[in-house]
């Protein structure tokens, strides 16, 4: 259970870095903003349209009698935005990485040489256009398997009591997930690990992958605060990162300080997936 307070921890740092970085900060601003009006723009054109579209699609129910059609329409109507909602949160970070890819790559790296100790920072190598290349298509495989789910959970979503009580409790875990398997992937794929070493690295902790992710996307559930906290969720998932890789934090860096401090959620236990701390 520790771990989701390490989770946490690194998403509060990553929020403190950007507070201290704030010309970096001013500039991850702008991908958010370009992907916040296209999401905006489709979930209103899904909320004007929608009803529209779920009558047209259930010719079945045109001669059932009032109040059942109208209930049964409202139902799939509601349901229909809430499954857009999801999507949008699941697939938020993904266009909003793609769209930002250069800036962020910089700052994942910014982050890393800042907490390192000898303030070096991993390059790929790679050229801009291969770059972005491997992120778009990583992303869409994301993508995919997020959208897989989405719909499962949809579809357990009309199961009586459980599909309004602990499916909305799974679809946050889920979302948290995949939140941070794309917020991580910059750093990680500087580092050359690929999308399968990747998704198992975040396997291997689900309880520091939640407790950075399911609040995260939590949060981004509330207008504009996606925005805001974008560039901040990248630099705490660079430090997160590198707890997977068990790569060493230079003393005083974000995110090493001493575990016995009651105030901080940072660890001071080494082993394989873990960061060793400089007492």
């Amino acid at each position: 259970m520790r771990d989701l307070g390490v989770g946490f921890g690194y998403l509060l740092k990553g929020q403190r870095w950007m507070v201290r970085h704030r010309r970096e900060f001013g500039f991850g601003l702008l991908p958010g903003l370009i992907t916040l009006v296209l999401y905006a723009a489709a979930l209103v054109a899904l909320a004007v349209w929608g009803g529209d579209f779920v009558s047209w699609s259930t010719p079945f129910a045109d001669d059932w009698s009032s109040p059942w059609q109208g209930l049964f329409r409202g139902l799939l109507t509601a349901v229909l935005f809430a499954l857009g909602l999801l999507l949008a949160v699941l697939t938020f970070t993904a266009v909003t990485l793609l769209v930002g890819q250069p800036f962020y790559e910089s700052l994942s790296e910014a982050v890393d040489r800042d907490v390192s100790p000898d303030g070096t920072a991993p390059e790929s190598g790679l050229p801009l256009w291969r770059d972005l290349w491997v992120s778009a298509r990583d992303s869409l495989r994301i993508l995919v398997r997020a959208a897989v789910w989405g719909i499962l959970l949809f579809a357990l979503g009309f199961l009586p009591v459980v599909g309004q009580t602990v499916i909305p409790v799974i679809g946050f875990f889920v979302t948290g997930f995949f939140l941070t398997e794309e917020l991580a992937a910059v750093a990680l794929q500087r580092r050359g690990v690929e999308l399968r070493e990747r998704l198992a690295l975040l396997r291997s902790r689900k309880l520091l992958v939640w407790g950075f992710g399911t609040p995260l996307g939590l949060a981004f559930l509330v207008p504009f605060v996606a925005v805001f906290l974008m560039p901040g969720a990248v630099a705490g998932a660079t430090l997160l990162a590198r707890d997977l890789r068990g790569e060493e934090l230079a003393e005083g860096a974000e995110g090493a300080q001493d575990a016995e401090d009651p105030d901080d959620t940072a660890h001071d236990v080494a082993g394989p997936g873990r960061t060793q701390v400089t007492p």
